[in-house]
């Protein structure tokens, strides 16, 4: 016969059970969102060579998320001729599927247990040929397909800019007929104020925050001389995934960030996270308040990967 001691005991040990339950049910659903991706453009040479080797030691560095970068089969033609040039002059031919096609990638990711939210794409592509985008998308699970930068030539004035905020703005509702939503991605310039007014920020202010969505570049944020936190602040909301690396030394382009003479002095500063000097907790932990949904590691190009980016993710894995 149970006693009222152990039958208090006992109700005691299920209440407390009924309460740690939902606890760690939470916990665990919120691991599952917060996970650590990378862009593609961080190994692309790798790829090109051996595209499974490096997806295989992605996986083992604990990356879960995988954004890629185009040109694709469906890209403008515009966008393959200029990325062939910039390709042969990097030393590296492969993008977008590396000769495979989506469903092809699809299953290589899902036989790694690796998703897809995002992917990098050319303008004209955003702009032409959203339906064959959207049904990549659809087939890879992209949630985003982010413009990674504007054209030299549609960002020379501030009515540039007011103009590229209503294209985006164009882009935003083709991208949500598709059911995918569209991001663009800053790199350092149009952050510097261009006659009184910042470029950037006419973007943000011009642009629908239903159809339009932000990525920001810690790294090109700092060096175009703005700071992540303010800007997350500010624009609440508006920014679902950043780019994560780290910076040697804190330092601003020489010039507006317009130009290849700003950016080619800046890339020697790339870091590891937690090898620099961004406040790398600070920014995640606003992100995260803030709406940000994904966080993919970017080191261009780096250097011994399976070093450097095993750095960013040990770091980072328990931050996000």
């Amino acid at each position: 016969m149970t006693t009222r001691r152990e039958f208090l005991k006992n109700t005691s040990l299920l209440a407390t059970a009924a309460a740690i339950t939902p606890f760690a049910n939470i916990m665990a659903e919120l691991k599952q969102e917060n996970k650590l991706g990378i862009q593609l453009f961080s190994i692309p040479k790798m790829l090109s060579e051996d595209y499974m080797g490096g997806i295989k030691m992605l996986q083992s560095l604990g990356y879960k998320e995988l954004e890629l970068f185009g040109p694709f089969p469906f890209s403008a033609e515009k966008a393959k001729k200029s990325w062939e040039g910039a390709g042969k002059m990097l030393g590296f031919s492969g993008s977008g599927y590396f000769g495979r096609t989506a469903q092809d990638v699809k299953k290589i990711l899902d036989d790694h247990g690796m998703t897809s939210p995002g992917t990098h794409t050319d303008l004209e592509t955003l702009e032409t040929n959203m339906g064959a985008l959207g049904e990549a998308a659809h087939i890879l699970g992209h949630k985003y397909v982010t413009l990674p930068a504007i054209p030299d030539d549609r960002r020379q004035t501030l009515d540039d800019y007011k103009r590229i905020a209503e294209a985006f703005n164009k882009i935003g509702e083709s991208a949500k007929k598709q059911g995918i939503k569209f991001g663009y991605h800053n790199h350092g310039y149009g952050i510097k104020p261009m006659n009184g007014q910042v470029p950037l920020q006419i973007i943000l202010d011009n642009t629908d925050p239903n159809l339009v969505f932000f990525e920001m570049d810690i790294f090109w944020t700092t060096a175009g001389g703005a700071d992540p936190i303010e800007y997350l602040t500010k624009y609440s909301n508006r920014y679902k995934m950043l780019h994560l690396k780290d910076m040697k030394e804190k330092k601003q382009f020489a010039g507006d960030g317009g130009g290849m003479g700003d950016w080619m002095p800046m890339f020697a500063l790339m870091a590891s996270a937690g090898d620099g000097v961004l406040d790398l907790q600070g920014i995640v932990k606003k992100a995260k308040e803030v709406g940000v949904e994904h966080f993919f590691v970017e080191q261009d190009m780096v250097k011994d990967p399976a070093i450097a980016l095993k750095r960013s993710s040990d770091y980072l894995t328990s931050k996000i």
